[in-house]
């Protein structure tokens, strides 16, 4: 039987906004270039003022939608520590550098 792969909460939700951020593009081209192929020449077309306030409406949320999963990608992303390593998120305090760590000491 195959073995399930566990991945930590906090992992599992920054693959999911990757995911989102990677699909992004994809779901604008598909709101902004489908209607284009579904519209023909009958009676019910929209009119220009239509098709603007549309295509302006799907740029807006699109602009939104952007921030909104980088903003959270930001916050699940952990903070980097001065020596380029990941800090964990229950150290909160600093300690003080000894004289066999500090790089400056003499």
């Amino acid at each position: 039987m195959a073995r399930r792969l566990f991945l930590e909460r906090r992992t599992y939700r920054q693959n999911r906004l990757q995911d989102a951020a990677r699909l992004l593009p994809f779901l604008a081209a598909i709101l902004i270039f489908g209607p284009i192929f579904i519209l023909d020449d009958s009676a019910g077309a929209p009119t220009l003022a239509t098709t603007l306030v549309y295509f302006f409406a799907v740029w807006f949320a699109m602009i939104v939608l952007t921030a909104l999963v980088n903003r959270a990608l930001i916050r699940s992303t952990p903070a980097e520590t001065a020596d380029g390593g990941a800090r964990p998120p229950s150290a909160t305090t600093t300690a003080k550098p000894t004289p066999a760590t500090d790089p400056e000491a003499p």
